[in-house]
């Protein structure tokens, strides 16, 4: 044992994200990163309802005039399952495939990352073997993980600069966190044009959804600083934007400010989540709810929750944003909720009170929790269910 004298200073093990393409039209550049990582035949990702419009269109003829094919998998569920992933898994091995093209919102871009880790793992791996648990990671053959390139075309889940994706368990109705470090794509192509046409909904959600990634990093206990300027810098995108991109969807600087937030977001949350994500995971897994917009229901009643270890902290960022405190800080949040047409509580999500033991057992497994503010027990976590109902 170490008899150095560390006067309290932590151990901290920090990752910072890859190649980052930024600007409008650079979706045109995707053949040559494409190409950059190995790639000869990839497969594009997509969710079902992005699969027929024209940005998808786009960047199939981009790889197709560069002899890159235009093959798709879109059977993309809302929350991703494993039942998406083995259907992916097989059309990625049938059509001989060498990559991933991860092409969408978050649900394309975590079932995308899967197909890339799982296709060729020996048969005896299961996807649940590799949760991000310790070091569980390590269970996987990093050299068969396929290479991959991430187009966002959505500004909230931050998974295009993530090592991470989360997956549904249809048996157990439980969302997993799979993580592996080579789940970071090679490249990723931010092109907010792509983002325009996303539905106001889709807008909101999402755009809840980085910033809850902000907060929550922002409020985590743990030592990053380095994460903790990036997510105060993100809320005050957020801040800033979200709203502008609602109403005026296509305000390419603000839908650009939108998607740097997204990605800053899930590069600060390494730093640490809490309550919000582990109390969205298992409704979003149970009734199928949208992750951001759950996310932003649950937001209020876990700051107040949080507010006796963290009020001097968003005073600080309130501070920063033009805001009067941590009152101030909610009163925005609540009015935000409203501009963006987010539901009032989880009631109004179809969440049942008879469920809230179920619920409650969920949050407490979420590896989320453990990076709250105030320590979640089955009490309190059952009361702040109830708080959002």
């Amino acid at each position: 044992m170490s008899t150095v004298d560390k006067q309290g200073v932590p151990d901290r093990n920090w990752s910072y994200p890859t190649a980052i393409k930024f600007g409008v039209g650079r979706i045109a550049e995707l053949a040559e990163h494409a190409k950059s990582t190995g790639m000869k035949k990839p497969l594009l990702v997509t969710d079902k309802a992005l699969a027929a419009l024209p940005i998808t269109a786009q960047a199939l003829d981009v790889l197709e005039a560069a002899g890159l094919g235009r093959a798709v998998f879109s059977e993309v569920d809302p929350n991703p399952n494993d039942k998406n992933m083995a259907e992916g898994i097989a059309v990625y091995k049938a059509g001989g495939h060498d990559g991933v093209i991860l092409f969408g919102g978050g649900s394309a871009l975590d079932l995308g990352k899967m197909i890339a880790l799982m296709a060729h793992q020996r048969a005896d791996l299961s996807v649940w073997d590799l949760e991000d648990i310790d070091d569980w990671f390590t269970r996987a053959d990093s050299d068969k993980i396929a290479p991959m390139v991430a187009v966002p075309t959505t500004a909230g889940t931050g998974s295009e600069v993530g090592r991470a994706g989360v997956l549904t368990n249809l048996a157990t109705h439980k969302k997993k966190i799979i993580f592996h470090p080579k789940l970071l794509p090679a490249v990723t192509i931010c092109d907010p044009a792509l983002t325009v046409g996303m539905p106001k909904f889709i807008t909101a959600g999402t755009g809840m959804d980085a910033l809850a990634h902000c907060l929550e990093a922002y409020s985590s206990p743990f030592y990053h600083p380095m994460s903790q300027g990036i997510a105060l810098e993100g809320l005050r995108l957020v801040k800033e934007n979200l709203v502008t991109v609602y109403n005026d969807p296509g305000n390419l600087l603000a839908r650009g400010h939108m998607m740097s937030a997204a990605a800053m977001g899930a590069v600060a949350f390494q730093k640490g989540l809490g309550a919000i994500h582990s109390l969205s995971h298992p409704v979003g897994a149970v009734y199928g709810t949208h992750h951001g917009t759950t996310n932003a229901v649950v937001m209020p009643m876990v700051l107040d929750f949080n507010r006796p270890v963290i009020e001097d902290r968003i005073n600080a960022a309130s501070a920063y944003l033009g805001l009067k405190g941590f009152d101030g800080f909610r009163a925005w949040i609540m009015e935000l909720r409203e501009q963006l047409a987010i539901p009032a509580n989880l009631t109004a999500m179809g969440v049942e009170a008879a469920r809230l033991d179920e619920l409650t057992e969920m949050a407490l497994e979420d590896p989320s929790c453990g990076g709250n503010p105030i320590a979640m027990t089955r009490e309190n976590t059952r009361a702040l269910y109830q708080a959002c109902m």
